[in-house]
């Protein structure tokens, strides 16, 4: 047989309820430090990963294109110092 004892039941609700306001709390907490992390970042004035992608596919063809002239370049110094010898 099973007995109701008021002292636990009354220590039961107050430990649920200590929980349901400490989780409250600890959810609270961290949409302040996720708004607070969010507004910093923002100050830092940082690129976004779209304008990262971006930026490195402009630099890597820039590469290709100066690696391209120095070959064109080096050609054409040949050339010049072959006629001037020649």
């Amino acid at each position: 047989m099973q007995t109701k004892n008021p002292i636990f039941d009354e220590a039961a609700k107050f430990v649920t309820g200590a929980m349901g306001a400490a989780q409250a709390a600890g959810d609270e907490a961290k949409g302040l430090l996720r708004a607070q992390t969010d507004r910093v970042i923002s100050e830092m004035d940082l690129v976004s990963r779209e304008e990262y992608d971006v930026l490195k596919e402009m630099f890597l063809a820039s590469q290709k294109r100066v690696e391209t002239l120095e070959e064109r370049l080096q050609t054409l110094e040949n050339r010049l110092n072959t006629e001037i010898e020649g």
